[in-house]
């Protein structure tokens, strides 16, 4: 089916059109308030285009990265593409019909993986490939205002239709756009839902965030660790999208929380000025979690130092992809690190008692189960 070429509403169209002639072109008058009907974060965005020397009615080349730097590209986001797949993939059969597709960019706005890509040859789809590869530069400073550069300047979701990308060239692109967050909340790139000359739906800014969290938690979930913690508010239904989660080392040390926990806690990780750990935390002896998570208990109702209370369901953590399975019979040094893991547990996560009790040095413990962690030991 050929795409169909819609304009916004009318009203919509001129306030567009007003403010980019208030913003972009200078003109200034007392009826002038289209700058009023344009989100303050476009507006941001014009203004980095005018003081980088742009022009709306510059060419966009849509040129992608070097090979050497798209090869560096492609290694370093392996796990966040792997990750992010089984998401596009679901993300491109709920927005088929709507001729929109999804792309998935690094934190420097670089294509790293695309979805399915409306059929036909007409001219949409000519622009939809311009964008839609690997290895292509569509940063803000690439190519101007769109979703991808301004969620990642941001940090936050964002819509944009069509005039309100600065140059005219992506004037026909409709998009929405969610930044990513590791798991230790730093930028680490955004996913974008984007459709040419099409119907505005900006319902997508809320499916593109909801999809970034999907994408997050899947990293956070093969983070290795020795527990993950799902946290809830009690008495309220946890889902996807609300339920926080925890990586937790041997030693109690906070590695890696999704965007629920971050906020559940008040903690944004990437900030802290030192190491967190869960005594700084949970008002609970770290070693009870670990028990509860042997035991396979459903749920700990656990206090904060806040005064708070939240519900934990503790796991046994996980590991990197493609760890290797555990055989049937263990070998002697799992076992032993087993040991030693269990020692740490029973002290509370104190390394230094533990490695007295075994009769063992502390840099010993500490050797011992980061060897049984970079084996890709199974919990």
């Amino acid at each position: 089916m050929p795409a169909t070429v819609v304009s916004p509403p009318p009203e919509r169209s001129l306030a567009i059109a007003q403010a980019r002639r208030e913003l972009i072109e200078g003109e200034s008058s007392p009826r002038a308030r289209g700058a009023a009907c344009v989100d303050s974060w476009i507006t941001r965005s014009w203004q980095r285009c005018i003081e980088a020397g742009r022009r709306p009615q510059q060419r966009v080349s849509f040129d992608p990265v070097s090979r050497a730097a798209g090869c560096d590209v492609a290694e370093r986001n392996r796990a966040l593409v792997s990750a992010a797949r089984p998401v596009i993939d679901r993300l491109s059969r709920a927005i088929a019909d709507t001729r929109y597709f999804a792309i998935l960019t690094n934190a420097d706005g670089v294509v790293i993986d695309v979805g399915n890509l409306p059929g036909g040859v007409d001219a949409a789809s000519r622009h939809a490939r311009d964008i839609a590869r690997v290895g292509v530069d569509l940063s803000e400073r690439a190519i101007g205002t769109s979703a991808i550069g301004t969620a990642l300047a941001e940090q936050e979701s964002v819509w944009l239709h069509r005039g309100e990308h600065f140059f005219d060239d992506t004037s026909v692109y409709s998009c929405a756009g969610a930044p990513l967050f590791g798991p230790r909340g730093e930028c680490i790139g955004m996913l974008d839902l984007t459709g040419v000359q099409v119907v505005e739906r900006p319902e997508l800014r809320h499916l593109a965030t909801l999809s970034a969290r999907s994408i997050e938690n899947m990293l956070l979930i093969r983070e290795p660790c020795e527990l993950l913690l799902h946290l809830a508010w009690p008495g309220s239904p946890s889902s996807e999208a609300t339920e926080g989660l925890l990586c937790i080392d041997a030693g109690g040390g906070i590695t890696g929380a999704n965007a629920a926990a971050r906020q559940m806690l008040h903690q944004p990780l990437a900030r802290c000025e030192h190491a967190l750990n869960f005594n700084d935390l949970f008002a609970l002896p770290l070693h009870m979690m670990f028990d509860a998570a042997r035991r396979g208990d459903a749920v700990l109702e656990v206090p904060l130092w806040s005064g708070l209370r939240v519900q934990a369901r503790p796991r046994r953590g996980g590991g990197p992809e493609g760890a290797p399975a555990s055989s049937t019979r263990p070998r002697l040094r799992d076992v032993e690190t087993e040991l030693i893991r269990k020692a740490v547990a029973d002290a509370r996560g104190n390394v230094a008692e533990a490695a007295r009790a075994l009769g063992i040095s502390r840099a010993t413990v500490y050797r011992k189960l980061w060897r049984g962690r970079s084996a890709g030991m199974p919990d």
